[in-house]
């Protein structure tokens, strides 16, 4: 069975402590050395900026928020854990015993590590059916669409009067 792009899961990495760069980027390098970009697609150390004020003058600094710990997109084959595992200061998968547990969606995305692009084919004003939920065979007009596009409010007329109703927009669809 040949895996593909879109069997990639992200997994974790456990390193020795600081080096987590040092893996980064051999891991990098063996992939690009090995011709392996199509089974592993990336490798990420997350960090965030920490502003410290202390005084009169501010310091930004990157800290990461995992220390020892490397996340990693990839097929996982006999060959892929292989070349990873392989690699100096790799200590294993995170998973029981031997067997690397992928991380879920949720898990992902609550990392922040894939942002996930959200596509509507409504606007605001729309008219709008709602697909399913408790309000299940109802429609509205749709009158705010929040940034990240997760949350959709539609006034939805119920028992004589407008009410806004907070939606996941997947359960919406456009009034053709």
């Amino acid at each position: 069975m040949i895996e593909s792009i879109s069997d990639a899961r992200w997994y974790v990495l456990h390193t020795y402590s600081g080096y987590e760069n040092k893996v980064k980027t051999n891991l990098e390098k063996i992939v690009e050395n090995r011709g392996l970009s199509d089974v592993i697609i990336e490798a990420r150390i997350p960090t965030e900026i920490v502003v410290d004020a202390s005084g009169s003058e501010t310091k930004e600094t990157e800290v990461k928020l995992f220390p020892s710990y490397v996340l990693v997109k990839m097929v996982m084959n006999d060959e892929t854990w292989h070349v990873v595992r392989n690699i100096s200061g790799v200590t294993g998968f995170v998973g029981p015993g031997s067997k690397p547990t992928p991380l879920s969606d949720a898990e992902v995305e609550k990392l922040g590590v894939e942002t996930v692009v959200v596509t509507l084919n409504f606007d605001v004003g729309d008219e709008v059916n709602i697909k399913d939920g408790p309000l299940s065979g109802f429609s509205g007009k749709v009158e705010e669409i929040s940034e990240d596009k997760k949350k959709v409010t539609v006034l939805v007329s119920m028992f004589g009067r407008d009410t806004s109703v907070e939606m996941d927009p997947k359960s919406l669809e456009k009034v053709k």
